[in-house]
């Protein structure tokens, strides 16, 4: 890695991709510095996957341009792949070897030279030495997810490209997996990491939010709340439930999620959030502002976002 290299990890500009009638990636633009932990979120089918598969190389765009690691993703894929690691969603290693063999083979794929060395310390850097000998077929899902990234890791790449890499994963595996993830970062590797998970979204440096092809918002997690301009009241009390399908349909509240004991009520006018709220709830429930969280944010712009694959199978435009 050269140290020296201050330009940006992935710098893309527009890039769009179709399947057919499908519009998968529409316009999107990001940048990702190196050292930082670029989280990506949206819903299923919202284009993630697609969307890094362009920015590594992976997929040509059908319109707009970009770099990653400083080589054009259009005309230098190749040089793209040998200096960065991609994790799948799909654990794809061999059940039938052992966590060293399938580290050797991979080697052998990178033509790598000291196989043995970059292998042991592959092993050593992700905890794996002690199950080293253990056919991969028998591991829990945390321990895959460490054979995964140990084998992105083998040929030192400069940017990780993370698909959904803790889907199914426990939470301690979860929070050992980020805590590498920091060591990395913290060494000047960039991370591109999609997720479902709103305590993850929050270990990120940066986030972007697709929807359906879109890119809704970027920055901070705070940048992105703030963004949506959103006030929010927690409510308790019985029968929450049947109130929230009453606040949805008053006028100041534009959505209620249920967290917990709690129901979220949220708008953009405070006063009418809260006079709406006082009013439905009633007395026998406690009331009070809260923050709005990152969650309550992505379930709002989910709401709001256009399903393009709906729009593409009834005939509407793309």
């Amino acid at each position: 890695m050269n140290a020296g290299d201050t330009s940006p990890a992935i710098d893309v500009r527009n890039l769009s991709k179709s399947f057919g009638r499908k519009n998968v990636v529409d316009d999107v633009s990001l940048t990702v510095e190196r050292g930082e932990i670029y989280g990506f979120l949206g819903p299923n089918g919202s284009g993630k996957t697609t969307c890094i598969r362009l920015m590594c190389g992976l997929l040509t765009p059908d319109s707009g341009s970009g770099t990653c690691l400083g080589f054009d993703i259009r005309r230098q894929s190749g040089s793209i792949k040998r200096r960065a690691g991609y994790m799948t969603q799909k654990f794809s290693f061999w059940e039938d070897l052992t966590i060293r063999e399938n580290l050797e083979f991979i080697a052998r794929l990178f033509e790598m030279e000291n196989r043995k060395e970059a292998v042991d310390r592959s092993l050593e850097n992700l905890g794996l030495q002690g199950r080293a000998g253990q056919l991969t077929g028998a591991l829990s899902g945390g321990w895959k997810q460490r054979l995964a990234l140990a084998a992105c890791m083998l040929h030192n790449p400069e940017l990780l490209l993370l698909d959904e890499p803790t889907a199914g994963v426990d939470p301690t595996a979860r929070r050992d997996f980020w805590d590498e993830l920091h060591r990395l970062a913290a060494q000047g590797i960039a991370v591109l990491v999609s997720t479902h998970y709103m305590d993850e979204a929050e270990r990120c440096h940066k986030l972007a939010y697709i929807a359906y092809g879109k890119l809704l918002a970027r920055g901070t997690a705070p940048e992105i709340v703030a963004s949506q301009g959103l006030h929010t009241a927690a409510v308790y009390g019985e029968h929450l439930h049947a109130l929230a399908g009453e606040l949805e349909k008053t006028p100041g509240i534009e959505q209620t999620v249920m967290f917990g004991t709690g129901l979220h009520a949220s708008g953009r006018d405070k006063e009418a959030l809260l006079r709406a709220v006082a009013k439905a709830a009633g007395l026998n429930r406690q009331i009070k502002l809260t923050e709005t969280s990152l969650e309550d944010v992505f379930i709002y712009m989910m709401n709001r976002s256009q399903d393009n694959f709906a729009q593409s199978n009834s005939g509407g435009s793309k």
